[in-house]
């Protein structure tokens, strides 16, 4: 027993004992002051939050030629400080649609039959996904006329014709201010005689490009449009940082926009809110 309190009051037992205390002490100040604060000890930023966007099916109309687009996404939470949060942002639009009738789209905005001029009729036309673009194949027929007077009456008179096969691939870009564009680049072209120079260099394909480029534009940004998609409190506080087209399944043409949207505690109670409205609305239990 004399031993025991002996090492007891020996310096190098206190000095371990009074090390215990400090530790217990601070650690008790640290829980303290994290409910203080109103965190608990494992950071709010860590903390798993994710919202899924039902999907909405969004009319589309070019050129009387109705489309319809689905759009659907994740928001996922990967920061929080201060009572902000940053969530990240993937909206996909199905594109599906717009494959099926690209065809009745381009011959909606490029036939024509001039007698005394350009004559363009689309045969068939693809619209295939090739990540991170896209790839448009149409084959067409094309004549030029021109009408000359003989013995004071006017007659056409064909210049050129063919048949030809020409291929755009469209490259989706984002600006800075979440603006969406395509970048379209001529690919193979086919053409049977002065044709192919006409496709390769002349009015005919460039027409053909900024059409197709522009059919596929509207459906893309209509698609994705934050009114359309969004619950109301988030479309002012999301920004687009990157797009690229996808297979979504089967050769199913999808769009897939990544970005972030940075909202409040607070905002963060309206999301869910009104993301549950939509999915009641939707008749779908919400998760």
């Amino acid at each position: 027993m004399r031993r025991i309190e002996s090492f007891r009051m020996h310096p190098i037992y206190l000095e371990l004992t009074l090390m215990k205390s400090s530790i217990w002490k601070l650690g008790f100040v640290l829980l303290v002051a994290a409910f203080a604060f109103g965190t608990s000890p494992r950071s709010a930023g860590s903390q798993e939050l994710s919202f899924r966007i039902p999907p909405v099916k969004i009319p589309v109309n070019i050129e009387n030629q109705p489309i319809a687009i689905t759009a659907s996404g994740f928001i996922s939470r990967v920061a929080a400080e201060r009572g902000q949060n940053v969530f990240k942002l993937e909206l996909i639009a199905d594109l599906s649609d717009l494959q099926q009738n690209i065809t009745q789209v381009l011959r909606s905005q490029l036939d024509k039959s001039d007698r005394c001029g350009e004559r363009i009729a689309i045969q068939n036309a693809t619209l295939t996904p090739s990540a991170p673009a896209s790839l448009v194949v149409a084959r067409l027929h094309f004549e030029r006329w021109t009408c000359v007077k003989v013995f004071g009456k006017e007659r056409p008179n064909k210049l050129v014709g063919g048949n030809g096969t020409i291929e755009v691939r469209l490259t989706p870009a984002v600006e800075e201010d979440s603006t969406l564009r395509l970048v379209p680049e001529i690919g193979r072209i086919e053409a049977e005689g002065p044709l192919g120079e006409l496709l390769r260099s002349g009015s005919i394909g460039a027409r053909l490009r900024e059409k197709i480029t522009a059919a596929l534009l509207n459906s893309m940004q209509k698609g994705t449009n934050f009114k359309a998609t969004l619950p109301p409190v988030a479309q002012e506080y999301a920004k687009i940082q990157n797009a690229q087209f996808q297979d979504g399944g089967s050769g199913n043409l999808t769009v897939v926009l990544d970005g972030e949207i940075r909202i409040s505690n607070e905002q963060i109670k309206l999301l869910s809110n009104q993301l549950k409205e939509r999915l009641s609305s939707q008749g779908t239990p919400p998760r």
